[in-house]
C-alpha cells in the first residue's frame, strides 16, 4: 500500500505561483506584430516570411499607411498551423 502526503498550503503556494506567472505572460504579449516582431518571432528573415508565409491568403495582416501590422494571436495561431502542413523531410 502506498500513502502519499500534501502539504495543501505548499500546492496551493506553488499554483499560485504558476498563475502569476502564467498572468505575466499574458499581460508581456502584445496586442500586435510589426515586421520587426514578426521577423523575430519566427527566426525568419523578410524574404523568407515573403516567401513562405506572407502571400498566404490565410495569413493575417493588415497594412496601416506604409507600415504592415499582424494581429499577435492569431498571428502565432496561424504560424503554428502553417508549421504543420510543411512537408517532413
Amino acid at each position: 500500500m502506498v500513502s502519499i502526503d500534501l502539504d495543501e498550503k505548499e500546492i496551493r503556494n506553488m499554483c499560485h505561483e504558476r498563475i502569476n506567472e502564467l498572468v505575466k505572460e499574458v499581460d508581456a504579449e502584445k496586442v500586435f506584430w510589426d515586421t520587426t516582431e514578426l521577423k523575430k518571432r519566427t527566426c525568419m528573415c523578410w524574404n523568407t516570411i515573403q516567401d513562405k508565409v506572407f502571400f498566404d491568403p490565410r495569413f493575417p495582416k493588415f497594412k496601416v499607411g506604409g507600415k504592415w501590422y499582424f494581429p499577435a494571436r492569431e498571428t502565432r495561431e496561424f504560424l503554428i498551423k502553417w508549421l504543420y502542413e510543411q512537408p517532413k523531410n
